[in-house]
């Protein structure tokens, strides 16, 4: 897994094998960024169930200021930080390793820019991290929420988000959403 884009682009990242972890796939990732690249410079990125961070730190090398990793697990999160640290960044990172909705709150009342939000596949955390996230007035009227899952229906979102894309991926889904006007 490497990175595709900016700064770091072309460097090997750690964590392809880690349990429980699907990497965003390069071609996919390099579709979803070039969609997202004009909301990347200068913002505050939340990269809930980080995994590897492989998104985070792709919005890093793209011209992200701030980045926030979020995992549960401990071997998910000590990953992220080996990868911070073999491309030497340290600065305007935060790493929690622990529970989505707790991490959230956490962060609150911070304004978030963009929010990966890709989790185990076969849960319903997508539904409840949105729920929270509107619960905390996390973003902003600009805010981009990108959205992984292998199933639209797991896609779903209240009439707080509106919809700027949805596509197709093999056998995964990204959908894009902002705040509604």
């Amino acid at each position: 897994m490497k990175i595709i884009s900016g700064k770091y682009k072309g460097r090997l990242l750690k964590g392809y094998t880690l349990k429980g972890t699907r990497p965003t796939m390069d071609r996919v990732k390099e579709s979803l960024f070039a969609t997202i690249n004009d909301y990347l410079d200068n913002s505050v990125c939340l990269d809930l169930f980080a995994g590897s961070g492989a998104l985070g730190i792709e919005a890093l090398s793209m011209g992200a200021k701030e980045v926030i990793f979020v995992d549960k697990e401990y071997m998910a999160t000590k990953t992220i930080k080996s990868n911070l640290d073999m491309l030497n960044v340290n600065t305007n990172i935060t790493i929690f390793t622990m529970d989505y909705l707790k991490a959230l709150e956490k962060i609150y009342p911070k304004k978030i820019d963009l929010i990966f939000i890709d989790p185990p596949y076969k849960t319903d955390y997508i539904k409840h991290a949105l729920e929270k996230i509107e619960e905390l007035n996390l973003i902003k009227e600009t805010s981009l929420i990108i959205l992984e899952s292998d199933s639209l229906d797991k896609l779903e979102f209240s009439n707080y988000y509106e919809e700027l894309k949805t596509k197709k991926y093999g056998d995964k889904y990204i959908r894009i959403l902002k705040k509604k006007d």
